[in-house]
């Protein structure tokens, strides 16, 4: 799961165990610097995607991965190519990965939505 939000990003890795109940793994936020927060909501959104998914690569990598984000527009990323040539470069890195983008309301994606708001300075 990740998140983004005007100054923080987050990424959280989880699985489902067999009691088919989600365990969190690994917990990651890191602050945007002062150019990263004035990129647009789906650059600072899609840099969180990628820059999580090099922190767990050694877990997922050849796994297929699920990518869930409050952020819709993200599935296009994978699914034509960007118009801005930063999310094309960043498409081009997510193919490093088996990755498939799903939605998930802002109010149900409470874990990184809390690691983006914890640190606002």
């Amino acid at each position: 799961m990740v998140d983004a939000s005007n100054h923080t990003a987050s990424g959280v890795l989880s699985q489902y165990g067999d009691d088919g109940v989600e365990h969190a793994i690994a917990f990651y936020s890191w602050k945007l610097n002062p150019t990263q927060q004035r990129w647009s909501a789906v650059e600072k959104e899609a840099y969180a995607d990628l820059n999580a998914l090099r922190k767990v690569r050694q877990w997922v990598f050849a796994s297929k991965v699920t990518v869930i984000s409050d952020h819709n527009p993200l599935s296009y990323l994978t699914n034509c190519a960007p118009k801005s040539a930063k999310l094309l470069r960043w498409a081009l890195a997510l193919q490093e990965f088996n990755v498939l983008f799903e939605f998930r309301a802002g109010k149900n994606h409470l874990v990184p939505d809390f690691l983006t708001r914890m640190c606002k300075n």
